[in-house]
Order: C-alpha cells, then sequence, then structure tokens
C-alpha cells in the first residue's frame, strides 16, 4: 500500500474513499432530504473527514507508538472492519444505523449514516495512517494528508453536482448497486488482510515472495 509520491497517494486514497463508494451512500439520503438539506449534509461530513484525515495523518507516527500497533495489525484490523461492513452491504443489513425511521431523519441522523463509508471508512484510515507513518519527514505527511483531503474535496463536488440525479434515482436500483459494492469492498477487505498477514511473514500466495 505504500506510495512515493502525491499523484499515486491519490490514487491510493481515490480506491478506498472516491466516488464511487461516496456516492452510493449519498443516492439513500438523497431520497430522504431536500436539495438544501443534503448540501448541509455534504459539506458538514467533507469538513469531518477533512479534520479526521488530518488528525489521523499528521499524529500517524505517534498514534501507533502510544498503542503499540504494528502497520500489519493495522492493516488486519481495518481489513476485517471493512469486511464485515461489506457483508452487511450485499446482506442487506445497514449496519451502523441508529435504526431511526426515515421520516423522522434530521441533519445529523443523515451524517451518522455517513460515518463508517465516508467520515471515518476503517480503509481511509489504515491507508492514511500507514502512509504517513512511511517516513518520518512533516513533509510527506503533509503531502499524504493533502492527497486525501483533494480526495475528500472531489467527492463533494460530484456529491452537489449529481443531487439532482441522485433524488431520482429508483430505490431498487440503489439497493442493486449496494448489494455489488459490498461484493468489490469485501473483496478489498480481504486482500487488506492478505497484505497484513504477508506482512507478518504469514506464507500467502503471490504476496512477499510466497
Amino acid at each position: 500500500m505504500v506510495t512515493q509520491n502525491f499523484a499515486a497517494a491519490f490514487i491510493t486514497f481515490f480506491s478506498v474513499v472516491g466516488p464511487p463508494k461516496v456516492l452510493l451512500s449519498f443516492a439513500h439520503l438523497a431520497r430522504l432530504h431536500d436539495r438544501g438539506r443534503l448540501r448541509l449534509i455534504a459539506l458538514v461530513s467533507s469538513a469531518l473527514a477533512i479534520a479526521v484525515g488530518m488528525l489521523a495523518g499528521f499524529t500517524a507516527p505517534w498514534l501507533l507508538k502510544l498503542f503499540h500497533i504494528s502497520p500489519p495489525a493495522l492493516q488486519l484490523a481495518g481489513g476485517a472492519i471493512f469486511f464485515i461492513y461489506a457483508v452487511g452491504l450485499v446482506l442487506g443489513i445497514p449496519l451502523g444505523s441508529d435504526g431511526t425511521p426515515d421520516d423522522d431523519l434530521d441533519v445529523m441522523n443523515g451524517i451518522r449514516e455517513l460515518l463508517m463509508p465516508f467520515v471515518v471508512s476503517p480503509l481511509a484510515l489504515t491507508a492514511i495512517l500507514i502512509e504517513a507513518s512511511e517516513r518520518d519527514s512533516w513533509s510527506w505527511r503533509g503531502t499524504v494528508v493533502g492527497a486525501y483531503d483533494t480526495v475528500i474535496l472531489f467527492d463533494l463536488a460530484c456529491v452537489l453536482v449529481l443531487a439532482p440525479l441522485l433524488r431520482r434515482t429508483h430505490h431498487t436500483t440503489i439497493e442493486l448497486l449496494g448489494r455489488l459494492l459490498g461484493l468489490l469492498l469485501a473483496a478489498v477487505g480481504v486482500d487488506l488482510v492478505l497484505d497484513g498477514l504477508a506482512a507478518l511473514g504469514v506464507p500467502v500466495l503471490g504476496r512477499g515472495g510466497h
């Protein structure tokens, strides 16, 4: 997962928290809220995602040392959490939801619905912590945070532009896309777990020279 420059870091974050993953979550919210409220949810969620990314990126080496976490352990934990979330998507089980009825949803409930896939995405945070702690340099950590924030802003632009289309998307279409995305994300979670195992020296076909 380690990258060498801004462009490579951008591609990494685009793959784990880019528009294909974020738009699906917003598509569900777009059916429940008017454009003004959806725009507010998008702006607040993006601001929170940027803040979390900056905090994790700039403090990554100290966070890992403070909690005595190794990069392989972080990969295993992040992959496992992401896999569980993805299975929930495949099975149609809304993990992280507080069960609030649709007609009672407000802005804060909308933001909470985006916590796992967008604001505190396990895979994105795993990538940030691993990338930022790879080099003991403030400039490199700034590069990692900058790449992540750029992806978040790109996501925000896509949401604001496509909000009218998302509001007209049929519920069945959203469900089908959600389950397909869940399958793909489950594979990503498994891949991250395998990377962690390979980093620990466990023989894994196709990784670590095994």
